[in-house]
């Protein structure tokens, strides 16, 4: 790992972010491990500190907006937005379906980066990509911090991840042993 990276997952871990056990992730699919990127949220030097280093990675990109899908991109895209000086608006799921709501807008060919936290199969961004390119706007990039899709996934712009760590994955029929002992969370909409 890089320097850059080590300093990744020491920020994750010393947030208590990086948990064990048997977690359901958005995608549907099951792990051992979860990003609970809500954890870093909670400290603003940190998610100051993942916001440089992520639009240092992200480079001289063009684009007017920066858009988050909500839960997970909000804090990390509204500090990227703010450290970039764009404006910011998020999407959310309305009928299990990722929208603008609240007013936002995209205005035709307006640039627009995506910024979200964690992705295994990328569906959430997909969506986000989607809203963009209806309302005739131009996504130009995706920034995350964390892609644990094993280099599965890919989307139609560049995608720049701070951390690729990529713990393995199961389908809901085909659980090792070890986690079928172990009851299964989704801590992205728990108490956990």
């Amino acid at each position: 790992m890089s320097t850059e990276q080590n300093e990744v997952v020491d920020i994750f871990k010393s947030a208590h972010a990086l948990l064990s056990g048997h977690f359901i992730l958005r995608s549907g699919l099951h792990s051992e491990h979860y990003f609970q990127c809500a954890q870093v949220g909670q400290h603003m030097d940190k998610i100051t500190r993942l916001a440089e280093l992520l639009l240092q990675k992200l480079g001289k990109l063009e684009y007017t907006t920066v858009l988050a899908p909500a839960m997970g991109g909000l804090v990390i895209g509204q500090e990227v937005a703010r450290q970039a000086g764009k404006r910011f608006i998020f999407a959310e799921k309305e009928n299990d379906k990722l929208a603008l709501r609240r007013g936002f807008k995209i205005e035709p060919g307006e640039r627009i980066l995506v910024i979200e936290d964690v992705i295994t199969r990328g569906g959430r961004v997909r969506e986000a990509l989607n809203i963009i390119q209806e309302n005739q706007g131009i996504p130009v990039a995706v920034g995350v911090l964390v892609d644990r899709s094993e280099g599965k996934t890919s989307f139609e712009v560049p995608c720049v991840s701070l951390l690729e760590l990529s713990f393995p994955t199961y389908e809901p029929d085909k659980l090792p042993e070890s986690l079928q002992k172990i009851p299964a969370v989704k801590p992205g909409s728990t108490n956990n």
